[in-house]
């Protein structure tokens, strides 16, 4: 289905980001997964190529371009399954706290490196006892005179072994709840903060995951991002554009795993014709082709609505959970069509049925998006 959202220039930037993802991804991701993390010089090659950061504005850096730009690399990355390089966590998860909340000197200082690859951002939310549940975070960002001194720890961070900088959801008042919350800036080479493991997941393993430790780290109170106690809301109003990105993802990698499937069933035979000869493996593909046709839609839709900034919390909340269980269901259905095959590291159906089942977990669970999608609908 023709997409109509995207100009000549997209195309180019397009056929651009491909090129780069099959050159300088594709052939190195093997190994980047044995180590457990890409090298910090592919964050400085995106960079230079300008891939990082597309809407940070011109007088930080950036190219301050629209967010189709953003999503177009988005799927180029995810369209070939390199989940290593957490570009989009990056550039359009971290980075706009930084394009909304932070002080001038704050842009200055740190938005210029993230659009180079100088500098590599996380986000601290995700606690070992308060994944989704936010407001109740311990993380604690106790004032003492032009200080904060920040105790606690947080699990799950992605980039967490190679941040630079981190933007850390903490409690500056802790018995507030979610009026509690601010979001405040550590650097990585702060006194006290300290890395534990690369966490070994079941995919996603060329991306470094690390629980991160809060021990009296002391940060200036200017690293402060935005108001005190206005963190929890802070977070709500990025969430429709992390939600978005993880959409875009899931309907990316529909795509590609039907080109991968529809490759494989015909040119792999089973008693003396193609797979794809099968009346089975026929409508369970044009299932396929179905679905992601009526997602790529829905996607587009939302999108749309994005750039002109009407995506609510509610829409995103849906194209979340839709994207990401109806991908893993197709991932599913895809493993199988490819047989024992389907079950082999060395085929990308297999890395992707592993990497993304976290995708309906990650960014909100599904569970929250139906909370989310239902407390609208009956609630109101």
């Amino acid at each position: 289905m023709e997409r109509t959202l995207f100009s000549e220039d997209h195309t180019i930037f397009r056929d651009a980001a491909r090129k780069f993802v099959e050159s300088r991804i594709v052939p190195f991701h093997d190994e980047w997964e044995k180590q457990g993390q890409v090298p910090r010089s592919i964050w400085r090659e995106a960079g230079e190529a300008g891939f990082l950061c597309c809407t940070v504005p011109e007088e930080y850096g950036g190219p301050g371009a629209d967010f189709l730009y953003s999503a177009i690399f988005c799927e180029e990355v995810a369209r070939v399954g390199a989940t290593g390089p957490s570009f989009h966590l990056h550039s359009e998860i971290v980075a706009p706290y930084l394009i909304h909340y932070g002080t001038e000197e704050q842009k200055k200082k740190w938005l210029p490196k993230l659009v180079t690859g100088d500098i590599i951002v996380a986000v601290g939310m995700t606690e070992p006892g308060a994944g989704s549940d936010l407001q109740n975070m311990r993380t604690t960002a106790i004032a003492d005179g032009d200080d904060y001194v920040i105790n606690g720890q947080k699990v799950f961070i992605s980039n967490g072994q190679i941040a630079d900088l981190i933007v850390l959801a903490c409690k500056t008042d802790p018995n507030a709840a979610g009026k509690g919350v601010s979001l405040v800036l550590v650097e990585g080479d702060r006194e006290g903060f300290e890395r534990g493991r690369n966490l070994e997941k079941v995919g996603y393993k060329a991306q470094d995951t690390s629980e991160l430790f809060f021990n009296d780290v002391r940060v200036p109170k200017s690293n402060l991002l935005g108001q005190e106690g206005k963190g929890f809301y802070q977070l709500m109003q990025q969430l429709p554009q992390e939600r978005l990105v993880i959409a875009l993802r899931s309907a990316a990698v529909i795509e590609a795993a039907l080109e991968w499937t529809v490759d494989y069933t015909k040119e792999r035979k089973a008693f003396g014709q193609s797979i794809s000869d099968f009346q089975n493996t026929r409508f369970k593909l044009a299932e396929i082709k179905s679905q992601a046709v009526m997602m790529r839609a829905f996607v587009d839709t939302c999108l749309e609505r994005h750039l002109k900034g009407e995506l609510d919390a509610v829409t995103a909340a849906m194209a979340k959970l839709q994207s990401t269980e109806i991908m893993c269901q197709i991932l599913d259905e895809c493993v199988q069509l490819h047989g024992g095959y389907g079950y082999m590291w060395e085929y990308p159906i297999t890395r992707a049925w592993a990497d993304n089942r976290m995708t309906r977990i990650a960014g909100g669970s599904s569970e929250i998006m139906k909370q989310i999608i239902s407390k609208d609908l009956l609630d109101t």
